[in-house]
């Protein structure tokens, strides 16, 4: 079966980069791939995408080394199985907030007896080999968002889920449902404390602390603080402020004298 290269990197005490996958084309999930992402993540909650266009960027992210996961809409199993057997080896599960949640949504990405999902491995069964239903439930990764203050209210009680992996952070949420301001690259002391509180729960257990930031430097900061996978933006934001960038330096030179152009065809 192949290896899930996530979890090899958390075994030797790393940090993984993953990608943000929003943009509904196969192109644009190619490109990403392309870029050395430890892993990409397909977002059906908030991404414009449905499952029919999820695939086609599966299929064009499977020739690369990048680990496939999925967002997904909701803790409903329906879905999580159906990104499992489209061949997504982890899935961040949205809004998770108490053990009883995280249970569900655990055993949702687990085969029997470990947990209830149903046996189909459609697409995966090409990306992950033939072998994938006897090693599913040692590869796939099981990720619970800790984003409301009901989750961190119950975050010992979710950690301790048998089956877990870790959790990944949605700072937007969870500093909305703390009453703060910000929305990422959390500073403010009660935030940061809480973010403290997350990752000591998770390295107390031996479990991944993930979470979503908005720049290289907060993500290199998140990471020597303990953090072991974090996604930087996401494809349209990238594309959005490299283009933004490139207009702005250009217009700014072009609003200087431009010299006399000389004649020739362009």
């Amino acid at each position: 079966m192949r290896p899930n290269r996530l979890r090899q990197i958390w075994r030797d005490g790393g940090a993984a980069v993953n990608g943000w996958l929003q943009l509904p084309h196969g192109f644009a999930a190619e490109v990403m791939a392309a870029q050395g992402w430890d892993s990409l993540t397909v977002d059906l909650q908030h991404g414009p995408l449905d499952y029919d266009v999820a695939l086609t960027l599966l299929q064009a992210m499977s020739s690369s080394e990048a680990t496939p996961l999925a967002r997904v809409p909701w803790n409903e199993p329906g879905i999580i199985m159906k990104m499992l057997d489209a061949g997504c080896y982890g899935i961040i599960c949205p809004m998770i907030n108490s053990a009883e949640e995280a249970r569900q949504f655990v055993g949702a990405c687990r085969y029997p007896p470990e947990g209830y999902r149903s046996f189909g491995p459609t697409r995966v069964s090409f990306y992950a080999g033939a072998d994938y239903g006897q090693h599913a439930n040692e590869t796939v990764i099981a990720l619970a968002m800790i984003e409301t203050r009901p989750a961190v209210e119950n975050l010992d009680a979710i950690l301790d889920t048998p089956g877990l992996d870790g959790v990944y952070v949605g700072p937007a949420d969870l500093s909305q449902s703390l009453g703060y301001q910000e929305r990422v690259d959390l500073k403010h002391p009660d935030l940061v404390a809480v973010l403290d509180r997350i990752l000591e729960g998770c390295k107390r257990r031996s479990l991944i602390a993930g979470i979503h930031v908005a720049s290289t430097e907060y993500a290199r900061q998140i990471i020597d603080k303990g953090y072991q996978f974090v996604t930087i933006l996401s494809d349209g934001r990238l594309l959005a402020n490299a283009a933004k960038q490139a207009v702005e330096a250009v217009k700014g030179a072009g609003a200087k004298p431009a010299g006399k152009r000389p004649a020739g065809p362009y």
